[in-house]
């Protein structure tokens, strides 16, 4: 072993941490995050570490109770830490010390050298971070040693605190800390401390149930006549309650219990049976008091034993008190009864005293619980029930059997039964307990059902309005709405109010779509910095929160609101936002349980949010690259006249499309397709067809021919392109469906086909609406069966309509019922495409469409015969010159001189190949649109090709320079045979 001659915090990034850290420097590599968290909560209070103005508050003290539960672990504590040169200091609820006991004179005199004494105010906000204020702050024992504080006189201490707890409220009652020197400092005065504040709280229970047995006893003596006989509970003789009454009953004596000014309340049951409850009060041999309540049952042949208790917030096991074997009294004593372990019903334990100990009871004696009798069980620090940490509370539960009782309700057919006994206050804790329970359930069911960030938002203030507080405020961070990855959020971090829940419309707090930056002493601010709760019992005392707004924190307080809590929406290790709840109509102000109760409903509802800000981050991936990869502006053609739309579903962007496609000789290609499921795999797979379709209409083919290639694909794509690739859910394609048309504008031909797609509509000019027979075929993928088409001659002015069938089919309707409905919105003459689109969409969309929608309105053209010229052109080359002198005239007719040379040359060229080496009677088309188009049609299914001449090569140059002179050239087969065409830009 190395000794050393330094402590240990004065080595490493502690020896300046603390100076960094006041400077504005990042000190997280440096120090504890508990501890950090402490050094931000003091620096957003303004405190100075060289300069502390503490208060004092003499003749400070705790209740009876408390004192005489703590005063034997104390003395203990203090025995056993004689020789360790510790301080035992015992502060109350507000970090006050109340007293300090042991130390060691040195240690003695440098505490009184800080004024550590009784009286000291030690929270977190007047001298910075220590064992007594850190544990407040943080509800949790804390070990601080050395240059951990953040004052400058109490480095050289080390101090564990713990906060001791109200084993049946859960509030904290007082707050336990071991101090040292820096140098004799040991991590293990944390367990020393916890062990302490957990046996105070053992004693406080143990307290409590010896109060409820003298309850016990003096209901007892007031009650129980000399003959009362014990009999087993459950007996199976047809006339028990069920545990649907049991349950009722119960839950009706825990509020008759915690409601001091009602005696009465009547309960119907099942069988016809009525129970009346009564409440009175009872007092022990020593002045304890407590309530009972009895259940008179009309309706009942027979007396029964029914063993009841109350329930609250669900706890951990504890081990049962012996069980009743005999009946008290002098009466014949029935067959000795098993033993019954302690009735568990959410929290609460139901204690059955032993005849022994109730004879004791009623002769003034009282008996400590045993060992086994003190078990303490606590649930971890969440906000269920009602504090953070809720006790198991002993209660008592009998049930006993006479023919008449005190009240005189007694008689024939009323069956009298002891219920609930405790204490009021006890009472109210176990109904608030079954309350917040029912509130955090209601929550769980209502917040989340949309993977919409604001609505969950909503959702949240709607629950939590007005049953919890009057006023809900949610602020997000606006990358937070558009699905981004949050940032880290501190005081200078604009914040979006998303939702406001309220009771009325007066309250002055920032309204739903504000931006609010909240001042560095708001607790709002102070609360996301330290990744903290806030609670702020008296809002008009906090000077902090005033600070952010003077003005509208007046206008608040006047209109009514009086308390705060503030809590960060934190999930997954990241904060989303916040949360703030604030009371007016309320008059109770916001206490610890509340604190813990509002934290647990953060901490689900921040977890939705981030469900949804995950959907919404990958639901804008998804429309990005769907709307990236679908056509954008207008397509550059004269054959239609174009209008689209294209609406994501709800549930995710699938994978519908469409496109427009020029082609060669004026005629365009329509488009609409279907790709199954939603998401990315969608996106992509759309993406995939629509770039094999552009493929494949670059070679002409016509539209059967088209499909079955993309039928071809889409089977090679599903089995992973010779790939061995591993099943998946979203790794298949096959189900895809396609509608592919091609318009003619010279002939006013229109040419389809289909593949597993909805049916196409045609409207005429006149408004009538048609929906186009095309044959059936199976979608894409699936192979085996040929796809065929229809061709149709459109009046100009004609309108055909493609789209998906998330237009017509969803859940609420068939497809029928979608087509019959899509006729006679069409069903109307001379409106625009775009109005078309409009009207559509409007009267068949759905308000939440559960598909995506794709729709494209193709409103047809012609192209006038002074537009075109065509030639017929015999098989001989001498003929040639003759056509190049017609081609020259039709361009002087149409203004186009300047582009006599090249057509010329194009034409001629074009023509002399198909006399020399085709087939069958050749033609020379020449077309006016957007570009010059001529075409030379023959009978032969041979296709030239451009190759490259070698310099001693006499032929072979002609495409070349048909190439060279053309902005683009191509050819396309026919039933006839082929066509070769070439486009030159019009001048």
């Amino acid at each position: 072993m190395i000794l050393l001659s330094v402590a240990w915090d004065d080595i490493g990034g502690l020896v300046d941490a603390h100076e960094r850290f006041l400077a504005g420097a990042p000190v997280d590599a440096d120090v504890r995050a508990s501890v950090l968290d402490s050094w931000k909560r003091c620096r957003s209070v303004g405190l100075e570490p060289d300069r502390l103005q503490v208060p004092y508050a003499p003749n400070l003290t705790l209740d009876d109770p408390f004192l005489h539960a703590a005063e034997p672990v104390l003395k203990n504590l203090a025995t056993s830490l004689s020789e360790a040169g510790m301080t035992i200091a015992l502060c109350d609820g507000e970090g006050r010390m109340v007293q300090r006991l042991g130390g060691g004179r040195q240690l003695c005199d440098r505490l009184d050298e800080v004024n550590f004494a009784p009286g000291y105010d030690a929270s977190e906000r007047f001298v910075g971070t220590n064992g007594v204020g850190t544990a407040l702050a943080e509800r949790n024992p804390v070990y601080v040693v050395g240059r951990e504080h953040f004052a400058d006189c109490l480095q050289p201490f080390a101090c564990a605190g713990a906060p001791v707890r109200n084993p049946l409220s859960g509030r904290i009652e007082a707050v336990l800390d071991l101090t040292c020197l820096r140098d004799e400092g040991d991590p293990a005065m944390l367990r020393l401390v916890r062990e302490a504040a957990q046996a105070i709280e053992g004693r406080m229970l143990e307290v409590a149930t010896e109060r409820e047995r003298a309850v016990l006893a003096a209901y007892r003596r007031a009650t129980a006549p000399a003959s009362t006989q014990w009999r087993q509970p459950g007996r199976p003789d047809g006339d028990e309650l069920g545990p649907v009454d049991r349950a009722v009953l119960r839950e009706k004596a825990e509020e008759l219990l915690a409601s001091p000014h009602r005696t009465l309340d009547e309960v119907t049951l099942s069988g016809g049976r009525t129970a009346t409850l009564l409440r009175r009060q009872v007092r022990g041999a020593a002045g304890e008091t407590g309530v009972v309540v009895e259940a008179r049952i009309v309706g009942s042949p027979h007396v029964r034993q029914v063993c009841l208790s109350a329930p609250a917030a669900p706890v951990t096991p504890t081990r049962a008190l012996p069980q009743p074997t005999v009946p008290p009294g002098p009466a014949p004593a029935p067959s000795p009864a098993p033993a019954r372990p302690a009735v568990r019903s959410a929290g609460l334990r139901t204690v059955v005293p032993t005849p022994a100990e109730v004879e004791r009871g009623a002769q003034g004696e009282t008996r400590a619980p045993a060992a086994t009798d003190s078990a303490v069980g606590m649930e971890p620090d969440t906000a269920v029930g009602v504090a953070a940490r809720t006790p198991v509370r002993p209660g008592t539960s009998v049930a006993t059997e006479r023919g008449s009782d005190a009240s005189g309700m007694g008689g024939a057919g009323i069956d009298a039964r002891l219920l609930l006994l405790g204490e009021p206050g006890v009472g109210r804790l176990a109904l608030l307990a079954r309350r917040r329970l029912e509130f955090l359930h209601d929550a769980g069911v209502r917040i989340g059902t949309t993977l919409d960030v604001t609505r969950t938002a909503e959702e949240l203030a709607e629950v939590t309005v007005p049953r919890f507080a009057d006023f809900v405020a949610v602020d997000l961070p606006d990358g937070v709405l558009h699905g981004e990855e949050p940032g880290p959020l501190g005081a200078d971090t604009p914040l979006r109010r998303v939702a406001l829940g309220a009771v009325h419309e007066e309250s002055h707090l920032h309204p739903v779509g504000d931006l609010v930056r909240y001042a560095p002493s708001a607790p709002q601010a102070r609360g996301l910095e330290a990744r903290q709760s806030m609670l702020e019992p008296v809002l008009a005392a906090a000077g902090g929160w005033l600070a952010h707004d003077p003005a509208r924190g007046e206008r608040i307080l006047a209109a009514g609101i009086h308390s705060l809590v503030t809590v960060p929406l934190r999930a997954r290790g990241e904060t989303l936002g916040l949360v703030s709840f604030y009371r007016a109509e309320k008059a109770a102000s916001f206490e610890d349980d509340d604190l813990s109760l509002a934290q647990e409903l953060a901490g689900r509802a921040a977890i939705c949010i981030d469900n949804a800000r995950r959907y919404t981050r990958e639901h804008n991936t998804a429309l990005a690259l769907q709307r990236s990869l679908l056509p954008r502006g207008r397509s550059e053609q004269s054959a239609v006249e174009v209008a689209y739309r294209y609406l994501p579903a709800q549930a995710g962007v699938g994978g519908d499309w469409f496109d427009v496609i020029p082609l060669s000789g004026a005629r365009v290609a329509l488009v609409v397709g279907d790709v199954v499921g939603h998401g990315l795999h969608a996106a992509a797979t759309m993406g995939r067809l629509r770039t094999a379709v552009h493929n494949f209409c670059s070679l002409d083919l016509p539209p059967d021919d088209l499909l079955t290639h993309l039928d071809d694909l889409v089977g090679r794509l599903d089995r992973g392109e010779g790939w061995a690739a591993e099943n998946s859910p979203d790794s298949g394609i096959v189900g895809a469906t396609c509608l592919y048309a091609v318009y003619d504008p010279v002939s006013r031909r229109c040419t389809l086909s289909r593949a597993g797609h909805p049916l196409p509509a045609v409207v005429d000019p006149d408004g009538t609406v048609t929906f186009v027979d095309l044959p059936s075929a199976p979608p894409l993928g699936l192979g085996g069966m040929p796809f065929e088409t229809v061709e149709l001659e459109l009046a100009e002015g004609s309108q055909l309509v493609l789209y998906t069938d998330g237009l017509i089919e969803d859940r609420h309707r068939d497809i029928d019922a979608g087509l019959e409905r899509l006729g006679a919105v069409l069903a109307r003459a001379g409106r625009p495409p775009e109005e078309t689109c409009e009207a559509v969409l409007d009267a068949l969309l759905p308000a939440r469409p559960s598909d995506d929608v794709a729709l494209l309105v193709a409103r047809t053209h012609a192209l006038d015969s002074d537009r075109v010229a065509q030639w017929d052109v015999p098989s001989d080359p001498a003929a040639v010159s003759r056509f190049r002198a017609a081609v020259t005239e039709q361009l002087a007719a149409w203004g186009l001189e300047e582009l006599s040379f090249t057509v010329e040359l194009v034409a001629s060229e074009l023509v002399t190949n198909a006399i020399r080496h085709a087939t069958g009677p050749v033609r020379l088309r020449l077309l006016r649109d957007r570009a010059l188009i001529c075409e030379v049609s023959d009978g032969s299914s041979t296709s030239p090709r451009l190759r490259r001449a070698k310099n001693e090569d006499e032929g072979g140059r002609g495409l070349f320079l048909v190439a060279q002179l053309t902005e683009r050239w191509g050819t396309r087969y026919t039933p006839e045979g082929k066509i070769i065409w070439t486009e030159l830009p019009l001048p």
